[in-house]
């Protein structure tokens, strides 16, 4: 949409995603799966037999084909027919493929309008009833057959006759097309990039970047002065990073039942301090030096003195995921305060003396 000669998403992987993320378990490889090119695996090749059409009654579904020619999905491949902006597009996958609509409208040269066919086109360029599409001798503008079509061999198609298929069809001598990727990765495929296996994952979009190149600068007239005295125009970019989708991301995969779990390097607050028992003015004081030293550090401090019971303290503040707490308690006496960081259970008796280092070390571990 931005215009430009490529573009790059960052995503992070989420069960709630709204996109699906190929990446690569052996290398750092990963794309959305709307981009991700697919490999065809080299079959071993097999003699062509003689095409024979079959009646195939009640057979319409490559489930119901695969009961009827008692054979795999991976035997039969389907047509399926799209309207492009008022043209007709016949696109042949292997049976147990899922297309790619991007990568179809990309081929023909981008679409406004793209759709699966209504049932009067498919009979308008098959001449026969829905289910029975194949590419041997339809009428489509556009005639598209994905690379894993030309490793298949003897295998079975629609024959655009109402119920009938084709058997032992083969690419190259039964029909031809535009050949290319025109199909979705499945869990499994090899990795593009090193041959490793791919897995897919849901995934939440939260930067964007554009190469814009020189789309704009030529059309603004936003030029520089080079160094030999010539005019060029800008090269431009776009950097787009999604703040709300971030803040998302990061509490979908830092969370626990109780809440969030904020990373220390993003949390809004790093410490809460709680005097355990408000109106106890020795922990209320003390809780309120520790405040002052640790806002001196420059820490982003919270101090927590509302008139409630500690443990909905304790529960509030898990809820809202602040890394470290500080409970100041009956443990005063003996010259120690509790420390808890929010990703742990362990509870610390710390010094006094040396709280404030404690929560410094936490910083100094930050790895930025």
């Amino acid at each position: 949409a931005m215009g430009g000669s490529g573009s790059a998403e960052f995503m992070v992987k989420s069960e709630i995603g709204e996109d699906e993320v190929v990446f690569c378990s052996a290398c750092t490889y990963a794309a959305n799966l709307e981009k991700a090119p697919t490999t065809a695996d080299k079959n071993e090749k097999e003699d062509k037999k003689e095409l024979r059409k079959i009646e195939t009654p009640h057979a319409r579904t490559i489930n119901e084909l695969m009961k009827f020619f008692n054979t795999t999905s991976q035997k039969f491949a389907k047509t399926l027919i799209y309207v492009a902006d008022g043209k007709t597009v016949a696109v042949v996958i292997r049976g147990d493929r899922e297309a790619n609509e991007t990568k179809i409208i990309n081929a023909i040269g981008g679409a406004v309008e793209f759709e699966m066919a209504p049932a009067e086109i498919v009979r308008t360029v098959t001449f026969s009833e829905v289910g029975f599409a194949g590419p041997i001798g339809i009428k489509c503008d556009f005639v598209l057959v994905d690379n894993e079509i030309l490793e298949m061999f003897n295998f079975i198609i629609g024959a655009n006759t109402t119920g009938f298929h084709y058997e032992n069809v083969n690419y190259g001598r039964d029909f031809i097309g535009e050949v290319g990727d025109f199909r979705n990765v499945v869990e499994g495929d090899k990795c593009p990039r090193c041959g490793g296996l791919l897995n897919i994952a849901r995934g939440i979009e939260v930067g964007h970047i554009f190469k814009l190149g020189t789309k704009y600068s030529e059309a603004m007239g936003a030029n520089f002065v080079d160094e030999d005295g010539g005019s060029k125009p800008l090269i431009m970019g776009c950097y787009g990073i999604g703040v709300n989708r971030t803040m998302a991301s990061i509490i979908e995969q830092h969370h626990d039942e109780n809440g969030i779990i904020w990373p220390l390097a993003i949390a809004p607050y790093g410490v809460v301090i709680i005097p355990a028992v408000i109106k106890n003015e020795e922990q209320v004081k003390l809780a309120e030096e520790i405040y002052s030293k640790l806002i001196a550090k420059g820490i982003e401090v919270l101090l927590d003195d509302r008139n409630e019971r500690t443990g909905v303290k304790f529960k509030d503040v898990d809820l809202i995921g602040i890394p470290m707490r500080i409970t100041v308690g009956k443990k005063i006496t003996e010259g120690k305060v509790e420390f808890k960081l929010r990703d742990r259970q362990e509870l610390e008796d710390v010094d006094i003396e040396i709280i404030v280092a404690r929560v410094e070390q936490e910083y100094s571990n930050l790895k930025l």
